[in-house]
């Protein structure tokens, strides 16, 4: 028997997995009530309880347990609570980084992927639906408000960040965006690149969201749309980048759109896909695996570590190259980039 009574049992991993979603229940209210927006100064449980209508003893437990998550500050004394750095920029609804809309949709989404999933294992789940008017619409909803809040907040410095390190950045000119949901993407790398034109392609309804942002950022001569299904429309040609970030996961046929995608690069245009792989170690399949377990039971796209970037090079992509691991909604991503000869 171990007389170190200090190391975690090896039960504390199960434990863990099972308090998560009471943390994640706690920040959901949290975002549900804007409490964070009333914590931007050092303010005492009964306080924010009387501006909140809460219980006050209550509300203090909920304040500690958000401490206790890094997302508060406490004083000296510990008994008055402030937003963290992460609540400052993301949580509250001001904030021009706001991802709480986005929280909660992400909590609600893997919620309800969690109920059927002793089903999966006795009878598997039924193929992914080919997408009908209705899903059409609810994407369109996501991206005009939680999609393009996490786009904001991560994807697009992700974007910015892998394009202008690429050798063709200072000669791109034409540039397709695929899946690109509420557009900001596209906007950020054209407001980077002064020379960059460019096209969004999504779902009609989604697309026409990217517009309004497109409008909004006065781009409109430099930005445009193209509405359609991802297996079986023309996404156009002629560009120098293709930029998609998980997108291949929801294709019926991979390797026929990778294919079309090889056909609508230019010579010497270039390809950079963000998107999820199943990693090889331990550790960072425990980042990734969760949030995709729903996806790959109903037989989407989320391939082993380095297989995308093999298929890639079989369709004839060359100077292949990827990085694991990129910070990215939700969970980590590897970025491929490839080239056309």
């Amino acid at each position: 028997m171990s007389t170190d009574l200090t190391t975690p049992h090896p039960l504390q991993a199960c434990w863990d997995l099972q308090l998560a979603g009471l943390a994640a229940d706690a920040l959901r209210v949290a975002l549900t009530i804007d409490l964070f927006e009333h914590l931007e100064q050092f303010t005492a449980p009964a306080q924010l309880a009387n501006v909140l209508d809460l219980e006050p003893f209550n509300t203090g437990y909920l304040l500690e347990m958000l401490w206790a998550q890094g997302l508060l500050e406490r004083d000296e004394q510990g008994s008055r609570y402030r937003n963290g750095e992460t609540a400052k920029r993301y949580l509250r609804r001001s904030a021009d980084d706001y991802c709480g809309d986005a929280l909660l949709f992400r909590h609600q989404v893997l919620r309800l992927a969690g109920q059927p999933l002793e089903q999966a294992l006795r009878n598997g789940l039924p193929p992914a639906a080919a997408p009908g008017p209705e899903m059409a619409q609810r994407w369109a909803e996501a991206a005009r408000v939680q999609i393009a809040q996490e786009q904001l907040a991560v994807t697009v410095d992700v974007a910015c960040a892998l394009i202008e390190h690429l050798p063709q950045a200072p000669r791109l000119q034409r540039m397709l965006d695929l899946g690109g949901g509420p557009g900001l993407v596209a906007i950020a790398l054209a407001r980077q690149l002064p020379d960059l034109h460019g096209t969004v392609f999504d779902f009609a309804e989604t697309a026409a969201v990217a517009q309004e942002n497109i409008a909004r950022a006065g781009l409109e001569k430099r930005l445009g749309i193209i509405g359609g299904d991802l297996d079986r429309d023309d996404v156009g040609s002629g560009y120098d980048l293709i930029w998609c970030s998980s997108v291949f996961h929801f294709a019926h046929d991979l390797d026929g759109l990778l294919r079309r995608l090889h056909a609508a690069l230019n010579p010497g245009g270039v390809l950079v896909c963000c998107h999820a792989e199943v990693p090889d170690d331990q550790q960072s399949a425990a980042r990734v695996l969760p949030y995709y377990l729903h996806m790959r039971m109903q037989g989407r796209h989320v391939l082993p570590a380095g297989e995308l970037a093999e298929r890639l090079r079989g369709i004839g992509f060359v100077e292949v190259q990827q990085q694991d691991g990129l910070r990215y909604p939700v969970a980590p991503i590897t970025a491929v980039i490839a080239s056309k000869v």
